[in-house]
């Protein structure tokens, strides 16, 4: 008897001491995620460090991979973290976030349907420390992103992105090949996201694929985040990194002509 083969999403997750106190709920919305048959997820937590902060959080599931390494912000443990990765898809999900049912197939649905697409996002609702949930005007459309809209968009609002880099989900194989979260004390994620977007359609998602947690302890939330010098630094490294794979034209899938 010859088993199924397993198809495999990998959900990537950094944490640090402060935010490890909240990793059983995110576990509980990924428990909750009904996929196609044949489809599994990984979740890889990987600790920002190596402390004893961490692991007492880490849910006992054997689904669940957690490793540890040199301190270096979120984007390196995200990227520490793909060495574990097996899936064909990567997902990130922030150890303070939930994902609300369904958001992993309709992600899937979303790649699988269409091989052109490189990644996808999708609707994101503040989570407030009441438990009441705060949605924002503006979302694209459900439907596909062509290729620099993302970019495009970011360049003409003070660089806010119309859709969330924290619901991202994308072929595993092309987030290696754009050498994963970018080297940033903050705006890593933003950083992949227009990486993405420049050699690649994207994908959004109208339905609700994220609960964002605003509480005091968020990353985004500190003052050091929001330091205008840093900020315009980190800013101009993320387009130029964009703008440069748009102008080499290496784009996902990749064309060749024919022979």
């Amino acid at each position: 008897m010859v088993s199924a083969v397993r198809r495999l999403i990998t959900v990537i997750t950094a944490v640090h001491g402060p935010s490890a106190h909240l990793l059983p709920e995110a576990h509980k919305s990924l428990c909750a995620q009904e996929l196609p048959d044949g489809w599994e997820w990984q979740w890889l937590v990987q600790e920002d460090g190596r402390s004893d902060d961490v692991a007492p959080h880490v849910p006992d599931d054997p689904r669940v991979v957690f490793k540890q390494g040199r301190h270096g912000g979120p984007g390196t443990a995200r990227t520490l973290a793909l060495a574990h990765a097996d899936g064909e898809y990567v997902k990130v999900l922030d150890a303070d976030d939930q994902l609300p049912d369904g958001a992993l197939a309709r992600d899937l649905a979303a790649l699988e349907g269409d091989a052109t697409l490189g990644w996808a996002t999708s609707r994101v609702l503040d989570l407030m420390p009441d438990g009441s949930t705060v949605g924002f005007e503006g979302d694209p459309d459900n439907g596909p992103l062509e290729r620099g809209a993302v970019l495009d968009y970011w360049s003409a609002h003070d660089f806010r992105a119309p859709v969330h880099p924290a619901t991202l989900f994308a072929r595993r194989d092309l987030v290696l090949a754009l050498g994963g979260w970018m080297a940033l004390p903050a705006s890593e994620d933003t950083g992949l996201l227009l990486a993405l977007d420049s050699v690649s359609r994207g994908w959004f998602s109208s339905e609700v694929g994220l609960l964002y947690r605003k509480w005091p302890g968020q990353a985004t939330g500190q003052a050091a985040h929001t330091d205008p010098a840093e900020r315009d630094a980190r800013m101009a490294v993320v387009e130029a990194r964009a703008r440069t794979l748009a102008y080499l034209r290496w784009q996902y899938p990749v064309t060749r002509a024919a022979v």
